[in-house]
């Protein structure tokens, strides 16, 4: 399954061909229950080959075995798997290029949950303007590649790290769906709800 859904060359986005070293692809259990998806990989990733492995990769991690988990639980992944120029954001031409990588991996991962960590990956996958900070935990039914997919919104674990006041909203949010993952786990899916 991983060769299906990992990207072995693309050269859509020039810039960001230009800005990489790797392509940088999902990690984690093809048959995940939850999925977090960030943005794009950072200079950390893309050094690496693997995303949220920096800071704010510690920060998830962290995040993750306080709630009896940890990487091989879980997949990760972002929206845009190449390394934009100085770390600025995706533009929406690089994430509608990248678009179909990201629905390929959602479905062959087929998660119970998508968390989406912060703004970018959250407007992308919802389609709409979202309030990250108000919006945190709560959880979205939405339309990805014709598939109903449950995306819960979520501070990016970077914003813990600049604003020590986010921890306990990214805490929460990770709690929530850790806790709709644990009631799908333990009784009838509420993914037919949508």
């Amino acid at each position: 399954m991983s060769d299906d859904i990992d990207v072995r060359a693309c050269t859509r986005c020039p810039a960001l061909c230009d800005s990489r070293s790797r392509i940088v692809n999902g990690v984690g259990p093809t048959d995940a229950d939850l999925c977090f998806v960030g943005e794009a990989p950072g200079e950390n990733e893309d050094s690496e080959g693997e995303p949220f492995v920096g800071r704010s990769g510690d920060v998830l991690d962290d995040a993750l075995r306080d709630r009896g988990l940890s990487r091989r639980d879980v997949r990760i992944t972002n929206c845009v798997r190449c390394r934009p120029p100085d770390n600025r954001d995706p533009t929406t031409e690089e994430l509608d290029n990248c678009r179909a990588y990201l629905e390929a991996e959602l479905d062959g991962v087929d998660p119970e949950v998508v968390v989406a960590l912060g703004k970018v990956p959250a407007e992308h996958l919802l389609g709409r303007s979202v309030a990250v900070t108000e919006e945190a935990g709560t959880l979205h039914d939405a339309r990805i590649a014709g598939q109903s997919r449950r995306v819960l919104v979520c501070v990016h674990p970077a914003a813990t790290l600049y604003d020590p006041g986010q921890r306990e909203t990214f805490a929460a949010a990770l709690d929530e769906a850790v806790a709709f993952v644990d009631e799908e786990g333990g009784g009838q899916s509420r993914l037919g709800e949508f």
